[in-house]
């Protein structure tokens, strides 16, 4: 095999943005591509290790000799090196041996742009070129649409390596499996949009994939990166939104990942105390350093890009916006104004969505951020961090406490279900009921409903209906579809045979319903964010347990009327004001008997009374059942 030959795909001007932390397409030019070089094919390999000595392509292709193909610096001070290697195509395995002026230390390490990696344990990067022809072109012209801040956006959470196992041969269904059986599940379920926990490559199982190696690489362990586009295309060809989860916010310090990459600590922070996650035992990323956000922005853009993702779900916010996350006094340093706000990662969260909506305005950003941190959706010319939504881990919270209560105790506590609306409109909220809260001793979520085997089941239901019309858009961990018993576990299949149950097969329908429901009715949707979309009739009835409101959309004829009760107490003949005259249908009961329910419920029609109550001139009397939510229409 010949030697390296010099060759570049940077211009001046690349490397003027580069330096600038201004180039968002970064994996144009890093990386392995294979091309052809005066007739010869072969790949053209290029590499940031500024503090280098020397930069040697280590692989298959020259048995992994040091010094067989040493890599070009350029003359320009950008720190990168870079040649072309005939012979070496599309399979090659390879890694950077790099020398480092610091020391003569020498580190072995994977490509940082590499489009595809060994499948783990192995650690090395594979060239790698595909030519996948796209047939999503119907939701690409319609997605800003479906992707919008007013359109419904309910969201199911899934760890492809545990969502359904093939048990006989003990491993996880492929990319093309996923693309033929969670495709049709989630349709079914009639969700808008699936969200996969990190599919970047990996090398760690317990660490769920938020650990990344391989930040431009769909992991090997479900097959090749053209087959993870397939799944994405055929989501998208059924009309399903994707979510990626992404984690800009700590990587591992494996040998062969970005930590001391170039004998120096070149992405991550050389300060502990700003460069060392102590929960995590990771590395953080350097947000100053011009380069490095060009990398991580350049990583963001390539998934909208090249796998045509409908939105990133970023990781662990709240640990890049403060100085002091999970650190005792002296272990941090304040900022130059004296506070505890990471300010670099705060401007390096700004051009990223600056950047994300210039360039794909029809996707969503959305902030896993568990502080009061303000403005964290709201855009950046108006102070704000720019993402398109935030978790409302409060509501999560609060709401879970609540319903762990026994109903009897309920009444003393009523503020812990409705303290959510005092701030539901400072943000654009999405409701998780995420992988967090089913791991680690919390429980499933089935599993903290009090009482005996169908209260558990009519309470579920009863939080899943609060939480579908609660303002803000929602978001369901695998296996809380159908009511999973025990906790999650990554190393497990979800439990479906318990769909064989009618309880849990109600929870299914339910959740389907739910969806429907959602998806058809403007209220649910339209003004999720806004105050305008949201009313209480009566949050204070402690003594019941009950909670009314109304949801509102663009049209005001569009409202819906919404009661909860938190009891097993069936609340018959219940008297509730209305905001306007004509009659009640009821559209929706979770005490339905297709969902396991008791079959308590209303008249098929209501007649609206001229008849003051709760501050208002309109009211009627209502059912609602035992651990129940009912919805309404007022038709005239």
């Amino acid at each position: 095999m010949s030697k390296v030959i010099a060759h570049s795909l940077f211009s001046e001007f690349d490397i003027n943005l580069f330096k600038a932390g201004k180039h968002y397409r970064l994996y144009e030019k890093f990386g392995s591509h294979v091309t052809t070089v005066d007739g010869e094919e072969g790949t053209y390999f290029a590499v940031w290790a500024p503090s280098a000595k020397s930069v040697s392509v280590i692989g298959d292709f020259n048995f992994w000799v040091e010094g067989e193909h040493q890599l070009n610096v350029r003359w320009d001070e950008s720190g990168i090196w870079e040649g072309f290697i005939p012979g070496a195509g599309k399979g090659s395995v390879y890694k950077y041996k790099i020398q480092s002026h610091h020391n003569d230390i020498k580190t072995e390490k994977a490509d940082p742009y590499a489009r595809r990696c060994e499948h783990p344990p192995k650690t090395a990067s594979v060239v790698w070129d595909d030519t996948y022809e796209w047939k999503d072109v119907s939701w690409m012209k319609k997605r800003k649409k479906n992707n919008a801040i007013d359109a419904p956006f309910s969201v199911y959470e899934v760890h492809l390596g545990s969502w359904k196992k093939r048990v006989e041969e003990n491993r996880s269904l492929s990319y093309v499996e996923l693309a033929d059986e969670l495709v049709s599940y989630v349709k079914e379920m009639e969700f808008t949009h699936v969200e996969l926990m990190p599919i970047m490559e990996y090398p760690y199982d317990p660490s769920w994939g938020y650990q990344l190696t391989g930040y431009f690489a769909p992991t090997s362990r479900f097959g090749y990166p053209e087959e993870f586009k397939l799944l994405v295309d055929k989501l998208h060809q059924n009309d399903i939104g994707i979510i990626l989860d992404w984690v800009p916010s700590h990587f591992p310090e494996d040998a062969h990942g970005l930590g001391f990459f170039d004998g120096t600590c070149l992405y991550e922070h050389p300060d502990k105390r700003k460069g060392y996650h102590p929960d995590w035992k990771s590395l953080i990323f350097n947000y100053g350093r011009n380069e490095v956000k060009s990398f991580l922005i350049s990583n963001a853009i390539f998934w909208l890009d090249q796998y045509h993702a409908d939105g990133l779900r970023v990781d662990a916010v709240a640990s890049m916006l403060f100085l002091d996350y999970s650190r005792e006094d002296g272990e941090w340093e304040p900022n130059m104004f004296g506070g505890r706000e990471n300010l670099e990662a705060i401007t390096f969260m700004k051009e990223l969505n600056e950047e994300v909506y210039a360039s794909f305005p029809d996707v969503q950003t959305i902030a896993e951020e568990s502080t009061s941190f303000p403005m964290v959706s709201k855009p950046t010319f108006l102070g704000g961090l720019g993402f398109g939504m935030k978790w409302m881990m409060g509501w999560m919270h609060d709401t879970l406490q609540y319903m762990s209560k026994e109903p009897i105790y309920r009444k003393h506590h009523q503020n812990d279900l409705t303290f959510s609306m005092t701030y539901a409109f400072t943000e654009n909220f999405m409701l998780p009921l995420s992988h967090d809260e089913v791991v680690y001793g919390k429980r499933s979520i089935m599993g903290r409903m009090p009482g005996d085997e169908w209260q558990q089941f009519a309470n579920l239901r009863l939080l899943y209906s609060y939480m579908f019309t609660h303002p803000g858009t929602n978001l369901l961990f695998m296996g809380a579809e159908f009511g999973q018993r025990e906790e999650w576990n990554f190393q497990q299949s979800l439990d479906w045979h318990l769909l064989e149950y009618d309880y849990h097969n109600g929870i299914k329908k339910l959740i389907t319903d739910l969806n429907k429901l959602y998806k058809k009715y403007p209220a649910l949707y339209e003004q999720q964010f806004s105050a305008a979309g949201f009313e209480w009739i009566s949050y204070d009835d402690h003594e019941n347990s009950v909670v009314t409101y109304i949801r509102k959309g663009y049209e005001e004829e569009n409202s819906l009327i919404i009661a909860c009760n938190f009891t097993p107490i069936p609340r018959t003949k219940y008297r509730t004001g209305l905001p306007s005259d004509g009659k009640l249908v009821q559209i929706f009961n979770s005490d339905d008997k297709k969902y396991g329910g008791s079959g308590t419920t209303n008249d098929k029609e209501i007649s609206i009374e001229n008849q003051d109550w709760n501050h208002r001139s309109n009211s009627a009397e209502i059912t609602i059942p035992p651990l129940g939510a009912v919805v309404f229409k007022i038709e005239n």
